[in-house]
C-alpha cells in the first residue's frame, strides 16, 4: 500500500493523494511516522460498501434459514431491548 505522510499532504494537498492512487487502490496517511488513515477513490469505496452489504445479506439469509430470528411487534422489540440493558 502506498504511503503519504501528513507533511506531504500539507505541502502537496490532493495531488499527493491522486499520485498515490494512480499506483494502488488505497493509500495510507501517516502522522508522525504512524499509519493513521486510509484514503481511496470513491469507486473503490462504493465497491467495498457493496461487498459489506452483500456479506450482511448473506449472513441474514443464513440466520433466517437456521431459525435465528424473532418475529415481534415494534413495541415488543423495544421492551425486549430494555430488558437486555
Amino acid at each position: 500500500m502506498t504511503g503519504i505522510s501528513a507533511n506531504e499532504l500539507k505541502t502537496k494537498g490532493v495531488l499527493a493523494i491522486q499520485t498515490a492512487l494512480e499506483q494502488q487502490t488505497e493509500a495510507v496517511i501517516s502522522v508522525r511516522g504512524k499509519d493513521r488513515f486510509v484514503v481511496m477513490n470513491l469507486t473503490h469505496y462504493q465497491y467495498l460498501r457493496e461487498c459489506e452489504l452483500t456479506a450482511a445479506l448473506v449472513e441474514s439469509n443464513e440466520d433466517m434459514a437456521a431459525g435465528r430470528y424473532v418475529k415481534e411487534s415494534a413495541e415488543a422489540h423495544l421492551a425486549r431491548l430494555e430488558r437486555m440493558e
